[in-house]
Protein backbone atom coordinates (compact mmCIF):
# COMPACT_ATOMS: atom_id res chain seq x y z
CA UNK A 1 0.00 0.00 0.00
CA UNK A 2 1.53 3.37 -1.01
CA UNK A 3 2.16 6.15 1.49
CA UNK A 4 -0.58 8.80 1.21
CA UNK A 5 0.40 12.01 -0.58
CA UNK A 6 -0.85 13.94 2.46
CA UNK A 7 2.28 12.76 4.30
CA UNK A 8 4.65 14.41 1.80
CA UNK A 9 5.28 17.60 3.75
CA UNK A 10 5.92 15.71 7.00
CA UNK A 11 8.24 13.19 5.34
CA UNK A 12 10.13 16.08 3.72
CA UNK A 13 10.61 17.48 7.23
CA UNK A 14 11.86 14.10 8.49
CA UNK A 15 14.35 13.95 5.59
CA UNK A 16 15.49 17.51 6.40
CA UNK A 17 15.94 16.80 10.12
CA UNK A 18 17.78 13.49 9.68
CA UNK A 19 20.05 14.85 6.93
CA UNK A 20 20.73 17.99 8.98
CA UNK A 21 21.66 15.95 12.06
CA UNK A 22 23.95 13.70 10.02
CA UNK A 23 25.61 16.75 8.44
CA UNK A 24 25.95 18.47 11.81
CA UNK A 25 27.76 15.38 13.10
CA UNK A 26 30.52 15.96 10.53
CA UNK A 27 31.07 19.46 11.94
CA UNK A 28 31.06 18.29 15.56
CA UNK A 29 33.57 15.62 14.57
CA UNK A 30 35.96 18.19 13.13
CA UNK A 31 35.70 20.76 15.94
CA UNK A 32 34.77 18.80 19.05
CA UNK A 33 36.00 15.28 18.31
CA UNK A 34 32.48 13.83 18.57
CA UNK A 35 33.01 11.35 16.97
CA UNK A 36 36.80 11.66 16.62
CA UNK A 37 38.01 13.06 13.30
CA UNK A 38 40.82 10.92 11.85
CA UNK A 39 43.19 13.63 10.59
CA UNK A 40 44.49 17.10 11.45
CA UNK A 41 42.46 20.01 10.14
CA UNK A 42 43.76 22.20 7.34
CA UNK A 43 42.13 25.49 6.25
CA UNK A 44 39.84 23.69 3.79
CA UNK A 45 38.62 21.31 6.50
CA UNK A 46 38.08 24.23 8.89
CA UNK A 47 35.88 25.88 6.25
CA UNK A 48 34.00 22.64 5.61
CA UNK A 49 33.53 22.06 9.34
CA UNK A 50 32.18 25.57 9.81
CA UNK A 51 29.63 25.06 7.02
CA UNK A 52 28.72 21.63 8.42
CA UNK A 53 28.12 23.03 11.92
CA UNK A 54 26.17 26.13 10.94
CA UNK A 55 24.28 24.69 7.96
CA UNK A 56 23.59 21.42 9.81
CA UNK A 57 22.04 23.26 12.75
CA UNK A 58 19.99 25.60 10.52
CA UNK A 59 18.76 22.70 8.39
CA UNK A 60 17.72 20.73 11.48
CA UNK A 61 15.54 23.59 12.70
CA UNK A 62 14.50 24.52 9.18
CA UNK A 63 15.64 28.13 9.29
CA UNK A 64 16.63 29.71 5.94
CA UNK A 65 16.42 26.17 4.55
CA UNK A 66 16.59 26.99 0.85
CA UNK A 67 19.72 29.20 0.76
CA UNK A 68 21.51 27.21 3.47
CA UNK A 69 20.81 23.89 1.73
CA UNK A 70 22.05 25.37 -1.55
CA UNK A 71 25.35 26.39 0.07
CA UNK A 72 25.67 22.98 1.77
CA UNK A 73 24.97 21.22 -1.54
CA UNK A 74 27.69 23.20 -3.28
CA UNK A 75 30.18 22.51 -0.50
CA UNK A 76 29.41 18.79 -0.72
CA UNK A 77 29.80 18.76 -4.51
CA UNK A 78 33.22 20.41 -4.23
CA UNK A 79 34.16 18.09 -1.36
CA UNK A 80 33.17 15.05 -3.37
CA UNK A 81 35.45 15.94 -6.26
CA UNK A 82 38.35 17.08 -4.07
CA UNK A 83 38.33 14.18 -1.61
CA UNK A 84 36.72 11.28 -3.47
CA UNK A 85 36.50 11.84 -7.22
CA UNK A 86 40.24 11.57 -7.67
CA UNK A 87 40.17 8.07 -6.13
CA UNK A 88 38.00 6.60 -8.88
CA UNK A 89 34.75 7.09 -10.75
CA UNK A 90 32.40 4.93 -8.69
CA UNK A 91 31.25 6.28 -5.30
CA UNK A 92 31.14 2.78 -3.83
CA UNK A 93 34.84 2.41 -4.65
CA UNK A 94 36.04 5.93 -3.76
CA UNK A 95 34.23 6.25 -0.41
CA UNK A 96 32.07 9.13 -1.56
CA UNK A 97 28.56 7.70 -1.22
CA UNK A 98 27.61 9.77 1.83
CA UNK A 99 28.82 13.12 0.50
CA UNK A 100 27.22 12.41 -2.87
CA UNK A 101 23.89 11.75 -1.17
CA UNK A 102 24.27 14.93 0.92
CA UNK A 103 24.88 16.88 -2.30
CA UNK A 104 21.59 15.82 -3.85
CA UNK A 105 19.51 15.78 -0.66
CA UNK A 106 20.55 19.38 0.01
CA UNK A 107 19.96 20.34 -3.62
CA UNK A 108 16.44 18.92 -3.27
CA UNK A 109 15.89 20.83 -0.01
CA UNK A 110 17.09 24.02 -1.73
CA UNK A 111 14.24 23.57 -4.21
CA UNK A 112 11.57 22.09 -1.92
CA UNK A 113 12.12 24.08 1.27
CA UNK A 114 11.95 22.79 4.82
CA UNK A 115 8.51 21.24 4.85
CA UNK A 116 6.39 20.88 7.96
CA UNK A 117 7.92 21.44 11.38
CA UNK A 118 10.40 24.03 10.09
CA UNK A 119 11.12 27.50 11.41
CA UNK A 120 10.59 28.74 7.85
CA UNK A 121 7.03 27.32 7.82
CA UNK A 122 6.35 28.82 11.24
CA UNK A 123 7.53 32.20 9.93
CA UNK A 124 5.36 31.86 6.83
CA UNK A 125 8.33 31.48 4.45
CA UNK A 126 7.77 27.86 3.45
Amino acid sequence: MPIPASWSDKLLAVLRIVAGLAFLQHGTSKFFGLPPFPMPLNPLLYAAGTIELIAGALIVIGLFTRPVAFIASGMCAVGYWLAHGSKGFFPAANGGEAILLFTFIFLYLAAAGGGAWSADAARGRA
